[in-house]
């Protein structure tokens, strides 16, 4: 009988913790992968998947699994993973930055939930010159695909500043990822919240609110390139300490991804003309765009270069 008892005391607890949050709780479908990088996403150190996560799984937790960290602040600040830490070297500050999504999460690592499809990526890098880098294009094809999400998905529109084939590949791109996409002219004031892709050449849509912030460089937009105004159009690429690395010319594009406060991403798929939108455009993959904070492509060119540029 005393035996019994106890089994049946043990049962009650283990339900009581999972009523009060402490169980693993219910698991979420999907596969959710982690990705911990270095340098802007240019030394992979980490990948892991975890099949139907709990609903109780975090972003601190996830990594705690896979890798071997030291935190601070209670455990709310990651310092340390796999022996690379954050430090201050000279005038440069280094840390480590998190997304879900290709998001930058607002919330502690702790505090963010990991469901079945969240994309989460860690990366140690200088923020020296740019502190904040709102979004991200490497975790393609989130955050459009939305695979988490509750039944409230944000609408995914592609608005054209350009000839038909530079959109029409842009809006095919995501539907083959399974997106569903709304093709429709820009329109800068337009203010519906939505997840939008601004197509076009530089000089059509460099006074959208969104994109404007890549004219003003990378420690206003979080982009390592902008399209200089001098007389001879062209892309700037920039290495981490926002210090020009590369001048390209005509055909050269772009592939970023800008927030205009805390509204949704923007991705800019633009170039220095034409045939720059239509590289960029055509760059729209998971191989051109994995782990990259944004792409420029050069004129003439099928690769893309990461940018900030990493010597």
């Amino acid at each position: 009988m005393g035996s019994r008892l106890r089994r049946l005391a043990a049962v009650a607890l283990v339900t009581a913790l999972a009523g009060c949050g402490l169980g693993p709780g219910p698991s979420t479908e999907g596969t959710a992968t982690l990705t911990v990088t270095r340098d802007y996403g240019n030394t992979p150190m980490v990948e892991a998947t975890v099949e139907d996560p709990d609903e109780s799984e975090t972003v601190l937790r996830m990594l705690d699994r896979e890798a071997d960290i030291e935190t601070r602040y209670g455990g709310g600040f990651v310092q340390s993973i796999d022996d690379v830490a954050g430090s201050i070297e000279g005038d440069r500050r280094l840390d480590w930055f998190f997304y879900v999504n290709g998001i930058e999460s607002p919330v502690g690592s702790a505090e963010r939930s990991v469901s079945g499809g969240d994309r989460v990526w860690w990366d140690h890098h200088d923020w020296t010159d740019a502190m904040r880098v709102p979004a991200v294009v490497g975790s393609w094809p989130e955050p459009f695909l939305q695979f988490s999400a509750d039944e409230e998905r944000l609408p995914v529109q592609v608005e054209c500043a350009t000839g038909r084939d530079p959109c029409r590949t842009a809006a095919e791109r995501l539907s083959d990822e399974g997106v569903t996409v709304s093709q429709e002219p820009h329109e800068p004031d337009a203010g519906e919240e939505a997840l939008r892709v601004l197509v076009g050449p530089w000089s059509s849509i460099r006074r959208d609110p969104a994109a404007a912030q890549i004219g003003d460089g990378p420690a206003a937009s979080g982009v390592f390139a902008r399209f200089g105004g001098g007389p001879t159009p062209e892309l700037l690429a920039f290495d981490e300490r926002t210090e020009i690395s590369s001048r390209l010319g005509r055909g050269a594009g772009l592939v970023a991804a800008v927030r205009d406060g805390e509204a949704p991403p923007t991705w800019v798929v633009s170039g220095v003309d034409d045939a720059g939108v239509a590289a960029a455009a055509d760059a729209l993959d998971a191989e051109a765009l994995e782990d990259r904070y944004a792409v420029v492509v050069a004129a003439g060119s099928d690769e893309t270069l990461p940018v900030p540029v990493i010597e």
